[in-house]
């Protein structure tokens, strides 16, 4: 092989992946940072500070968002990245487990619910990694949805609501923890399937 042949090829290495030097992952590196202040506010006064409370929910939400939005920027702009691929789901998980555990922890959440959960979301990172060489499996309409209900019935529990209000953050809570088994188990088949090349 020639040495002009030896540039392009090195070349077209470079342009197939994209510097990492770019605003989804600088978002999805705010979201990692965000999480031990999530945690402050979240656990401050033994969780019995109303303010503190209301803004572990909205640093939580805003967190969240920065996903979807990084998510959406690096497809749209193509900066898709390998650095990407690992991080962002480390740091949305990392947020969806403070909170999950932060709860625990205040004895407000079930540790079983956080136990299911967490099993569910650390057992998908790690099939996405083991795939990671074959492909990217697409989130699915149940896997939006089950992140949409998680969010949600996390928020709930995190502002310093009323007892009246108990039944309905449960129930959400119930219908997110049933979406989180029942996605999971798909993502397993379509994991297999990737590395079987179906």
């Amino acid at each position: 092989m020639s040495a002009r042949e030896d540039d392009d090829q090195l070349a077209a290495t470079t342009a197939a992946e994209p510097s990492s030097w770019n605003v989804p992952n600088g978002l999805t590196v705010v979201r990692l940072f965000m999480v031990p202040l999530f945690l402050w506010l979240l656990l401050r006064q033994d969780g019995g500070d109303a303010a503190s409370r209301f803004w572990a929910a909205a640093v939580f939400l805003i967190a969240s968002l920065t996903d979807f939005v990084d998510g959406e920027l690096a497809r749209r702009n193509g900066q898709v990245t390998s650095f990407g691929k690992v991080a962002d789901p480390i740091a949305d998980k990392a947020l969806t487990g403070a909170a999950l555990i932060g709860l625990s922890v205040l004895g407000e959440l079930p540790w079983w619910i956080t136990s299911v959960i967490l099993v569910r979301e650390v057992g998908v990172t790690l099939l996405r990694f083991w795939v990671i060489r074959d492909g990217i499996i697409p989130a699915s309409r149940g896997g939006k949805w089950k992140t949409a209900m998680q969010m949600t019935a996390i928020v709930l529990y995190l502002l310093a609501l009323p007892s009246s209000f108990d039944t309905v953050r449960m129930a959400v809570m119930a219908v997110a923890l049933i979406l989180t088994v029942v996605t999971g188990v798909d993502y397993v088949v379509r994991a297999l399937r990737l590395r079987k090349g179906e």
